[in-house]
């Protein structure tokens, strides 16, 4: 097994090079208006998860915005192993960001730009986060993203400071809600257990992002006989509810213990969750990498 470099290797607009000394140009739009979309892929025991259905949810933030998508399905793929093979890395996430180009500083650009791609990997145990076993505190927050959250924009100032809230309130996520519903938390998605052992989630739509965990989770739910309903729930049925859970790539799953301050139901992870994640780490390691 090769070790790590002691300088993580990125790709950074068609070359890998040590991202200590990785530069983008100073005109790039997505330093200048964010002007770009992004995705981010789970490594576990060097095997990329969901790798497929990130590719296309990247695929369609890009059509989302009029990018033409640089590479095609094996390119990108190839991309991705020899970053992961360059930084040894056997469990950690890889990010892939794709920015309309590099022009003078104007809201309307050139229609010929060339798209800057950018992938860098995080070396990270995502399957072994001690608040798998402890459960987590969540906080709710008014939504205050742009109207097109289904796609996985660069833009994301407002989970920044929503994050950094959380972390004031010694919380590790946000909630966020709109029109008394909650949308989804600033990096995930949402989860409750009803005390009749419905598994409720918001409903896809342009208020929230179609996480790719997400629906991994939704597929293996549904495989075991739990009663699924997709529609909006609000802060009051969440902590009324028998358990709790949020879901992303860099975390996997995670159980909601705490939201604001107050306990959701005996205030541990609960059976539901323990079972989908357990599922879930399966479904992983037992089944080929799905590109």
């Amino acid at each position: 097994m090769a070790s790590a470099p002691e300088t993580p290797i990125a790709f950074v607009r068609g070359q890998f090079v040590p991202r200590d000394t990785a530069t983008i140009p100073l005109m790039d739009r997505g330093f200048l208006f964010g002007d770009g979309v992004y995705e981010v892929t789970a490594v576990i025991e060097r095997r990329f998860v969901d790798n497929g259905p990130h590719l296309d949810r990247l695929d369609r933030s890009l059509r989302e915005i009029g990018i033409a998508n640089p590479y095609d399905r094996a390119e990108w793929i190839g991309i991705e192993c020899e970053l992961m093979r360059r930084n040894a890395l056997d469990n950690g996430l890889i990010y892939i960001q794709v920015t309309r180009g590099v022009a003078e500083r104007d809201f309307l650009f050139p229609p010929d730009l060339a798209p800057s791609v950018v992938l860098f990997a995080q070396n990270r145990r995502v399957q072994h986060n001690p608040l798998i076993e402890k459960g987590a505190a969540v906080i709710t927050l008014p939504d205050q993203r742009w109207a097109r959250c289904d796609i996985k924009s660069t833009s994301l100032l407002a989970q920044v400071l929503a994050k950094r809230a959380a972390a004031q309130a010694n919380a590790n996520e946000v909630w966020m809600t709109r029109d008394g519903h909650i949308t989804e938390g600033a990096s995930s998605t949402a989860f409750i257990v009803t005390p009749d052992g419905r598994l409720v989630t918001r409903t896809l739509s342009p208020a929230i992002l179609p996480g790719v965990t997400r629906r991994t989770i939704m597929r293996i739910a549904d495989q075991a006989g739990l009663a699924l309903a997709e529609r909006p729930f609000t802060r009051d049925e969440a902590l009324g509810a028998a358990e709790a859970f949020y879901t992303s790539a860099s975390t996997i799953a995670i159980p909601v213990t705490r939201i604001d301050g107050r306990p959701v139901a005996n205030g541990r992870p609960g059976p539901v969750f323990r079972s989908l994640y357990d599922q879930y780490m399966q479904h992983v390691l037992e089944n080929p990498q799905d590109f």
